[in-house]
């Protein structure tokens, strides 16, 4: 039996039908997600029951909460971060075009309520790329740049002490850090692990200052250490997009899962998405949190 079965009889399928599952985030004992294909963010209870938060006109792509419980939504193209209110209806929470009007990604909410949000500097899919940076929304709502020259900037956690931020960088195939100043701004780049042949997508910090990263061409998620030394490898038999540790105790993997390349980025894309589950023995650590 290869590695992929024995990786796959170990998971779990949570729910189907999904267009491109992104940003896995655990909160109130339910798993919320983006599908940009559909332009819709879910949620999923420990039942595997699915609700349909809410529905958007533009793509979005990261999702995280703010400290007072809010969820912020990046919407792609219209370079805005929206907040979804006690209500439900969605209200600008800064302008992101300020910064770049190129797309924007995914994002962490760290514990001082500052936002880091990857801008992936081209037009994607289908521009030719030029380098991304990272924008920081700070807990007053201001908007700056506090990073560029990133190839293509894709997941991003803050270590438990809030003093870190580690950047997946897609295109650079590595896991690149910052240090955090008492401001929010980053400084001393450097590379926190080379993950030489894949490009590391949605990223997980865990207990033992570890990383889960998510992997789509290679159709894996690895777990990785500063430096480089790989942990683990779970292999799948879809490309995986994101990948979040939460649900009891911090140590569930999430998986968001999906055939690549697709026939359309669009709302027409096939429904290949699933949601997987897979038991650890590390838990989480730092944000996004999972509570």
């Amino acid at each position: 039996m290869s590695n992929r079965t024995r990786s796959l009889n170990r998971m779990r399928i949570l729910t189907t039908g999904l267009a491109f599952g992104e940003s896995p985030r655990w909160r109130d004992d339910r798993l919320w997600f983006v599908d940009f294909g559909a332009r819709e963010i879910g949620a999923l209870d420990r039942d595997g029951k699915r609700e349909l938060v809410v529905r958007m006109q533009d793509m979005p792509m990261g999702i995280d909460f703010l400290p007072d419980g809010r969820l912020l939504i990046v919407s792609v193209y219209e370079g805005k971060l929206l907040s979804r209110e006690t209500d439900g209806s969605l209200t600008p929470y800064a302008d992101l075009a300020t910064v770049s009007s190129k797309p924007w990604g995914d994002m962490v909410v760290d514990g001082r309520g500052n936002t880091y949000i990857g801008n992936l500097g081209f037009d994607f899919p289908g521009g030719e790329f030029a380098p991304g940076a990272v924008g920081l929304v700070t807990a007053d709502g201001r908007v700056r740049q506090v990073a560029e020259g990133l190839a293509f900037p894709n997941g991003m956690a803050v270590t438990p002490d809030s003093r870190t931020l580690i950047v997946a960088e897609s295109y650079g195939e590595r896991l690149t850090a910052f240090d955090i100043a008492a401001d929010g701004s980053l400084s001393n780049q450097r590379v926190w692990a080379a993950t030489p042949g894949d490009h590391p997508d949605g990223i997980s910090l865990d207990a033992e200052d570890s990383v889960w990263y998510a992997d789509v061409g290679t159709m894996r998620c690895v777990r990785v250490r500063e430096g480089g030394e790989v942990l683990r490898t779970v292999e799948l038999d879809r490309g995986c997009f994101a990948c979040m540790l939460g649900g009891a105790g911090r140590k569930t993997l999430f998986i968001m899962a999906a055939e690549f390349p697709p026939a359309s980025w669009g709302t027409e894309a096939p429904r290949t998405g699933q949601i997987l589950a897979l038991d650890v023995d590390v838990a989480g650590a730092g944000w996004p949190r999972a509570e």
